[in-house]
């Protein structure tokens, strides 16, 4: 079907930040292309309360870590809504508590494979589809990065760290090339948020643990950095592009 209203896909959306996003985009007016890698009950349920509340959503399978799999949600967007106005590059792994001289090769190879080729090439796919060069009407890409670019995470997740360390670089380079073409490239760097991905970590009480740390006392939640993110999104941002916002209560 055509859709008439913006479509925004947001990868990693059963979840987190993600699944916060969704929500909050589908009750903002967008239509929205859920992505999950194998969590396809959490995105269905997303995509269900959307839908309650008088929304627009489709759940689309798909693994951001193989190109493979990045053809085949962008493919399954184009069939369900044929135009794209907005990504949100969300999905992200972390792994265990390792030091950098412990970690295998595999788990490097997977880290960089999500969290940075995977935004890379779904950035691609959004260009090729929203970019004037391309008879497309422009639009706006946020790229999710993390605090830890900033901080280095030493003798946790130093791997986790270069990952956004690369996304905070691809969203400076990546703006400045398509501006001229009706592009808004921008990212979120949220601090500690209270969410699943420390318990995929094998922490899952980090983010307490970490309260005292925090200039604000408390960890984020998802909904706060999904706000950052809309508002990254929304003509309220039409003259902001290559900007990284720290949503990290001060930390």
């Amino acid at each position: 079907m055509t859709d008439t209203k913006p479509v925004l896909l947001v990868t990693g959306g059963g979840r987190g930040i993600g699944a916060s996003v969704c929500r909050l985009a589908a009750a903002d007016g967008w239509s929205v292309a859920v992505n999950y890698a194998t969590n396809a009950k959490a995105a269905s349920d997303v995509v269900d309360g959307i839908r309650a509340a008088g929304g627009s959503a489709v759940a689309v399978a798909g693994d951001v870590g193989s190109e493979a799999g990045v053809a085949s949600i962008f493919a399954a967007v184009d069939a369900a809504f044929g135009r794209l106005d907005g990504l949100v590059n969300n999905a992200g792994i972390v792994g265990p508590p390792q030091r950098v001289d412990e970690m295998t090769g595999e788990r490097l190879e997977r880290m960089f494979a999500v969290n940075v080729l995977g935004s890379i090439r779904c950035a691609q796919q959004a260009v090729r589809r929203m970019s004037a060069r391309h008879g497309g009407q422009g639009g706006a890409i946020v790229n999710v990065s993390s605090i830890a670019a900033t901080l280095g995470a030493a003798g946790q997740y130093v791997d986790y760290a270069a990952s956004k360390g690369a996304i905070e670089t691809f969203t400076l380079g990546l703006a400045r090339e398509v501006a001229a073409d009706g592009i808004r490239v921008n990212a979120v760097r949220p601090g500690v948020i209270d969410t699943d991905i420390h318990a995929s970590g094998g922490l899952p009480d980090r983010a307490r643990d970490l309260a005292p740390q925090i200039p604000m006392q408390r960890p984020g939640t998802a909904v706060e950095v999904a706000q950052s993110i809309l508002f990254l999104l929304s003509n309220a941002a039409s003259y902001i592009t290559g900007a990284v916002l720290s949503v990290s209560g001060g930390r």
